[in-house]
Protein backbone atom coordinates (compact mmCIF):
# COMPACT_ATOMS: atom_id res chain seq x y z
CA UNK A 1 0.00 0.00 0.00
CA UNK A 2 2.85 2.22 0.92
CA UNK A 3 6.05 2.67 2.24
CA UNK A 4 5.01 4.42 5.08
CA UNK A 5 5.53 1.82 8.70
CA UNK A 6 5.55 4.72 11.43
CA UNK A 7 3.48 7.37 12.28
CA UNK A 8 5.20 10.50 12.01
CA UNK A 9 3.28 11.88 14.88
CA UNK A 10 4.00 9.04 17.66
CA UNK A 11 6.35 6.52 15.93
CA UNK A 12 3.66 3.83 16.17
CA UNK A 13 3.22 0.94 13.64
CA UNK A 14 0.63 2.02 11.51
CA UNK A 15 -1.92 -0.65 10.26
CA UNK A 16 -4.33 -0.61 7.78
CA UNK A 17 -7.56 -0.02 9.05
CA UNK A 18 -10.92 0.56 7.02
CA UNK A 19 -12.53 4.10 7.31
CA UNK A 20 -15.92 4.89 6.22
CA UNK A 21 -15.16 7.63 3.61
CA UNK A 22 -18.05 9.43 0.82
CA UNK A 23 -17.40 7.12 -1.92
CA UNK A 24 -17.39 3.80 0.63
CA UNK A 25 -15.18 2.07 3.39
CA UNK A 26 -11.56 2.21 2.11
CA UNK A 27 -8.49 0.72 3.99
CA UNK A 28 -6.06 3.16 4.99
CA UNK A 29 -2.65 3.18 7.01
CA UNK A 30 -3.52 4.46 10.48
CA UNK A 31 -2.03 5.18 13.71
CA UNK A 32 -4.05 3.16 16.38
CA UNK A 33 -2.12 5.44 19.09
CA UNK A 34 -2.86 8.66 17.80
CA UNK A 35 -5.85 8.63 14.90
CA UNK A 36 -3.07 9.53 12.35
CA UNK A 37 -4.25 8.62 8.80
CA UNK A 38 -1.62 8.01 5.84
CA UNK A 39 -4.00 9.14 3.30
CA UNK A 40 -1.33 7.61 0.29
CA UNK A 41 -2.34 10.46 -2.09
CA UNK A 42 -0.86 10.55 -5.57
CA UNK A 43 2.38 12.46 -6.05
CA UNK A 44 2.55 15.26 -9.00
CA UNK A 45 5.15 14.84 -11.19
CA UNK A 46 6.29 17.17 -13.81
CA UNK A 47 7.50 16.28 -17.33
CA UNK A 48 8.81 18.22 -20.63
CA UNK A 49 8.63 16.92 -24.02
CA UNK A 50 11.84 19.10 -24.74
CA UNK A 51 11.83 20.69 -28.35
CA UNK A 52 15.35 22.13 -29.25
CA UNK A 53 14.68 25.04 -31.38
CA UNK A 54 17.80 25.86 -32.06
CA UNK A 55 18.65 22.16 -33.42
CA UNK A 56 16.40 21.82 -35.97
CA UNK A 57 13.03 20.59 -33.49
CA UNK A 58 14.89 17.45 -32.44
CA UNK A 59 13.77 16.13 -29.44
CA UNK A 60 16.06 16.03 -26.49
CA UNK A 61 15.64 12.55 -24.08
CA UNK A 62 17.76 11.49 -21.53
CA UNK A 63 19.24 8.19 -19.83
CA UNK A 64 18.36 8.59 -16.08
CA UNK A 65 22.24 8.09 -13.51
CA UNK A 66 20.59 5.51 -11.82
CA UNK A 67 18.44 3.78 -14.70
CA UNK A 68 20.70 0.71 -15.26
CA UNK A 69 19.41 -0.48 -19.22
CA UNK A 70 19.90 2.56 -21.99
CA UNK A 71 16.57 3.52 -21.82
CA UNK A 72 15.82 7.84 -22.86
CA UNK A 73 13.24 9.45 -21.75
CA UNK A 74 11.55 12.89 -20.94
CA UNK A 75 13.10 15.60 -18.14
CA UNK A 76 11.20 15.23 -15.17
CA UNK A 77 11.13 16.20 -11.53
CA UNK A 78 9.09 17.66 -8.96
CA UNK A 79 7.67 21.10 -7.73
CA UNK A 80 9.07 22.89 -5.35
CA UNK A 81 7.04 24.51 -2.15
CA UNK A 82 5.61 28.07 -3.79
CA UNK A 83 6.09 27.24 -7.69
CA UNK A 84 3.52 26.92 -10.17
CA UNK A 85 3.77 23.52 -11.96
CA UNK A 86 5.02 26.17 -15.43
CA UNK A 87 7.47 26.99 -12.94
CA UNK A 88 8.58 23.95 -11.67
CA UNK A 89 9.23 22.16 -15.46
CA UNK A 90 11.10 25.31 -16.92
CA UNK A 91 13.37 24.94 -13.34
CA UNK A 92 13.70 21.30 -13.89
CA UNK A 93 14.86 21.48 -17.33
CA UNK A 94 17.07 24.32 -16.51
CA UNK A 95 18.67 22.41 -13.99
CA UNK A 96 19.16 19.11 -15.67
CA UNK A 97 20.12 20.61 -18.83
CA UNK A 98 21.21 23.78 -18.85
CA UNK A 99 18.50 25.11 -22.07
CA UNK A 100 16.45 28.10 -21.84
CA UNK A 101 12.89 27.38 -21.83
CA UNK A 102 11.09 30.10 -24.04
CA UNK A 103 7.43 28.96 -24.06
CA UNK A 104 5.74 25.76 -22.55
CA UNK A 105 2.15 24.15 -23.51
CA UNK A 106 0.36 21.83 -21.52
CA UNK A 107 0.00 18.59 -23.11
CA UNK A 108 -2.13 16.46 -20.54
CA UNK A 109 -2.21 15.24 -17.23
CA UNK A 110 -1.45 11.27 -16.98
CA UNK A 111 -1.49 8.75 -14.00
CA UNK A 112 0.83 6.96 -13.20
CA UNK A 113 -0.37 4.44 -10.71
CA UNK A 114 3.14 1.80 -10.49
CA UNK A 115 4.83 4.89 -9.13
CA UNK A 116 1.43 6.50 -7.20
CA UNK A 117 1.63 9.85 -9.16
CA UNK A 118 -0.23 12.28 -11.34
CA UNK A 119 2.38 13.39 -14.26
CA UNK A 120 1.44 17.04 -15.38
CA UNK A 121 3.08 17.17 -19.12
CA UNK A 122 4.37 20.16 -20.85
CA UNK A 123 6.17 21.00 -24.45
CA UNK A 124 8.78 22.89 -23.48
CA UNK A 125 10.45 24.94 -26.83
CA UNK A 126 13.97 24.98 -25.48
CA UNK A 127 17.30 26.49 -26.75
CA UNK A 128 20.79 26.79 -25.88
CA UNK A 129 23.94 24.58 -24.96
CA UNK A 130 23.27 21.21 -23.26
CA UNK A 131 25.07 20.51 -19.83
CA UNK A 132 23.41 17.29 -17.85
CA UNK A 133 22.95 17.71 -13.85
CA UNK A 134 24.61 14.35 -12.36
CA UNK A 135 21.67 12.47 -12.22
CA UNK A 136 21.87 12.58 -16.40
CA UNK A 137 24.08 10.48 -17.24
CA UNK A 138 23.90 11.33 -20.98
CA UNK A 139 21.33 12.96 -23.42
CA UNK A 140 20.09 12.02 -27.30
CA UNK A 141 18.50 14.20 -29.78
CA UNK A 142 15.50 12.84 -31.96
CA UNK A 143 13.67 13.69 -34.61
CA UNK A 144 9.71 13.81 -33.64
CA UNK A 145 9.22 10.54 -35.89
CA UNK A 146 11.87 8.30 -34.81
CA UNK A 147 10.99 8.48 -31.21
CA UNK A 148 9.37 5.46 -29.13
CA UNK A 149 6.94 5.92 -26.63
CA UNK A 150 6.09 3.25 -23.71
CA UNK A 151 2.93 2.40 -22.84
CA UNK A 152 2.60 4.51 -19.41
CA UNK A 153 2.61 7.79 -17.66
CA UNK A 154 5.51 10.21 -19.37
CA UNK A 155 5.21 7.19 -22.41
CA UNK A 156 1.34 8.86 -23.52
CA UNK A 157 2.49 12.27 -22.34
CA UNK A 158 5.08 11.55 -25.42
CA UNK A 159 1.93 10.27 -27.47
CA UNK A 160 0.07 12.85 -27.26
CA UNK A 161 2.60 15.21 -28.20
CA UNK A 162 3.25 13.67 -31.49
CA UNK A 163 -0.69 13.17 -32.66
CA UNK A 164 -1.13 16.76 -32.19
CA UNK A 165 1.62 17.19 -34.94
CA UNK A 166 0.20 14.49 -37.25
CA UNK A 167 2.77 11.81 -36.10
CA UNK A 168 1.53 8.41 -35.56
CA UNK A 169 3.37 7.38 -32.55
CA UNK A 170 5.14 3.98 -32.18
CA UNK A 171 5.18 2.33 -28.41
CA UNK A 172 8.00 0.05 -27.34
CA UNK A 173 7.04 -3.51 -26.71
CA UNK A 174 7.44 -4.91 -23.32
CA UNK A 175 10.53 -7.03 -22.82
CA UNK A 176 9.60 -10.79 -23.25
CA UNK A 177 10.09 -13.41 -21.05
Amino acid sequence: MSEFRFCPCCATPLAPIAVAEDGGDKTRLRCPACGFTHWNNPTPVLAAVIECTDRDGQLLLARNAAWSGRMFGLITGFMEAGETPQQGIAREVEEETALQVDTLELIGVYDFQRMNQVIIAYHARSRGEVRLSPELAEYRLFAPAEVRCWRAGTGFALADWLRARGIEPRFLEPPRG
